[in-house]
């Protein structure tokens, strides 16, 4: 490894201190190997990759339709003009993109998945509210979006029923998810140039056909707020899986490193496919874009250009899908539940791609309503569980590391701040700000105009509580570290 992706860190110079649980098997690099254990510590002589791959990792899998679409619904559901448009996925993708690339930067230091990270900010059983959320947004939720996405372009290129092209793309996803770690990486990489080229193409041909200067339908700031809410919710959607990709990472790997190549590919990828959204939904109905959003995209294109990119969505929603696969079994494992069996993580893998299927059988109808909805209730969630995240890692600046280690394992370590602040973060801003179809918050209710802050008031409100909470009780991580 280069000199400039390389820094030294005093928490893995060894092996981990007592107490941590290191992950059994041997697995290396190689690529067609089932990755055995689940969310334990990876073992230094396991180590491998660089920060340059998380680029592609980040990357391709944003290549899809769900990020096409969430372009679409600022135009065609907020009522926005492409440059208003534009603007809110600017702001909301770069706000997840710097939160994805800090996260990451913390993976080979401590050499575990996101969610056992998370642990030190919520304890050890405190945790199991953020993990079980994830496990059941990513394992399950993404997976249908993306499922769906996926079968109404292989549906509309092929013409096969939606149920079979259904079943087809599920069946890729899982084969991916069930190998692991390294099969994962390998599949973002070489679908990586394929990707790029189509959309890259596609989207020049988008916006030689549509009209970034068509007037606005009256979305205002509340439309703004609302797209930059969803799209902040689609690249923040991410961050619960950030470390999960770099754990395997060398200990003293660049953490700027990572965190550049990591943000830098969710930005580049959304903001291209958002902004391609926004532009197509300027000269497309409502209508069209209801019954068949993938159709209604490459409607555009010319035919052997429009059928590439329907291949290409296809691809894009299985390369989504293997990390949501792989990081929603690794965030069920970190609940802290041991099941006794060294593949753990694959079967669990293969447990939640069947829960998803069911799922997305059910979204293959009035999929843009569903699929706005999801965005927002993302955000809802992840912006107070990032609050907490920071704010504990602020909290612990300075701290010995290898003694934070320890933590991640002690089942008897608690930290009742992080769970109930989040959990206060999250009541009080839905019931507050909320505004979707499904429920509108109070504020909205009376002031529409105002938009979805969901997200902002839920990252402040539990910030508040959290740092409130430490500096008038003080932490019992302080007392943990001084028996380590």
């Amino acid at each position: 490894m280069s000199a400039p992706e390389q820094q030294q860190s005093p928490l893995l110079e060894a092996e981990p201190p007592p107490g941590v649980i290191i992950r059994e098997g041997e697995y290396g690099t190689k690529i067609v190997a089932v990755e055995p254990g689940g969310a334990e510590f990876i073992p230094l002589n396991e180590r491998h990759g660089k920060p340059l791959q998380l680029f592609w990792t980040w990357t391709s899998p944003n290549f899809e339709f769900a990020t096409v679409f969430v372009g679409v619904i600022g135009v065609a559901f907020f009522g926005l003009n492409f440059w208003q448009a534009l603007l809110a996925i600017v702001i909301g993708t770069g706000l997840g993109s710097v939160t994805q690339g800090l996260l990451g930067a913390e993976g080979p230091s401590h050499g575990v998945p996101q969610m056992v990270i998370s642990r030190l900010g919520f304890g050890y059983w405190g945790n199991a509210l953020p993990a079980g959320l994830n496990s059941i947004t990513a394992g399950v939720g993404w997976f249908a979006v993306n499922s769906v996405s996926g079968t109404f372009a292989l549906n509309t290129l092929t013409h096969l029923p939606k149920w079979l092209c259904l079943v087809i793309i599920v069946a890729a996803q899982i084969v991916v998810a069930f190998f692991g770690h390294n099969l994962v990486h390998a599949f973002e990489r070489y679908a990586f140039p394929l990707l790029a080229l189509i959309f890259l193409v596609a989207t020049i041909w988008i916006f030689t056909k549509s009209s970034p200067g068509a007037p606005s339908h009256g979305g205002g700031i509340g439309g703004f707020l609302l797209t930059l809410g969803a799209a902040f919710g689609y690249a923040v959607g991410w961050n619960p899986y950030a470390s999960d990709y770099t754990r395997y990472f060398a200990p003293n790997t660049s953490k700027l490193a990572i965190a550049w190549w990591s943000g830098l590919g969710v930005f580049v990828s959304c903001v291209l496919l958002e902004a391609a959204g926004a532009a197509s939904a300027t000269v497309t109905g409502i209508g069209a874009i209801n019954s068949n959003p993938t159709g209604a995209f490459t409607g555009h294109l010319p035919t052997a250009l429009a059928d590439l990119t329907l291949l290409a969505i296809a691809i894009g929603a299985v390369a989504a899908n293997v990390l949501n696969i792989y990081s929603g079994a690794l965030s069920f494992t970190a609940l802290g539940i041991r099941l006794p069996l060294a593949l753990r993580r694959a079967i669990v893998a293969v447990v939640f791609g069947v829960i998803g299927f069911i799922v997305a059988l059910t979204g293959l109808h009035d999929a843009g309503t569903k699929y706005e909805n999801f965005l927002l209730v993302i955000a809802y969630w992840i912006a107070p569980w990032l609050a907490v995240m920071f704010c504990d890692q602020f909290l612990h600046r300075g701290q010995d590391p290898r003694k934070l280690e320890r933590l991640l394992f002690d089942k008897s370590y608690t930290n009742w701040a992080g769970p109930v602040s989040m959990l206060v973060g999250v009541v009080v801003s839905i019931w507050l700000f909320s505004n979707q179809t499904e429920y509108v918050g109070v504020i909205p209710k009376h002031f529409p105009s105002i938009g979805d802050l969901t997200f902002e008031a839920g990252f402040l409100i539990t910030a508040v509580i959290y740092l409130a909470w430490h500096a008038i009780a003080g932490s019992q991580r302080h007392a943990a570290l001084a028996k380590a």
